[in-house]
């Protein structure tokens, strides 16, 4: 069934931050954790830790340090859509986030990737006119990406954030 969502969590950023990484809209099981990618078969936490050849630290502390460490912010592209569960597929009515304010007030990002097709194609139509930067659209971490083997995904995080 579909609803409206709101996007209920803050970016994760920090003075220092140089990337910003997109997702599309927080999926049901991160709504209720308040917490950026929580299902336990997204890969995009393990992939993170592969890159920087840590651990991958299984807590929203220590994931949130994880960011911090390596100077990665993290957010959404939209601030509110229609969708039916997690499926970027059937997101409709999207806004998008304030994305534009917050590369003002955070000055040293200097990239942007999105986490899988949707994200990079909705960041293209409804951001990048108003921020005039482009992002890099990473393969999503999302289990339904089956297609995409961990090592596949660890080889293009690896490439767009190192």
């Amino acid at each position: 069934m579909s609803q409206t969502v709101i996007h209920p969590l803050p970016p994760l950023i920090w003075p220092d931050s140089r990337i910003l990484i997109l997702g599309t809209m927080p999926s049901p099981r991160s709504r209720a954790e308040a917490f950026y990618y929580a299902h336990p078969q997204n890969r995009f936490w393990p992939v993170l830790a592969a890159v920087y050849g840590e651990p991958d630290p299984d807590t929203a502390a220590g994931r949130t340090a994880l960011l911090a460490r390596h100077r990665l912010a993290l957010w959404d592209v939209l601030a509110s859509c229609t969708i039916t569960g997690a499926a970027d597929s059937t997101i409709r009515n999207p806004v998008p986030n304030k994305i534009g304010d917050l590369l003002a007030r955070y000055p040293g990002i200097v990239r942007i990737c999105t986490t899988g097709a949707t994200a990079g194609r909705l960041y293209r139509q409804l951001v990048q006119p108003h921020t005039g930067l482009p992002a890099a659209a990473l393969p999503s971490p999302s289990a339904a990406n089956a297609r995409a083997s961990f090592a596949a995904l660890v080889s293009a995080y690896r490439a767009a954030l190192l």
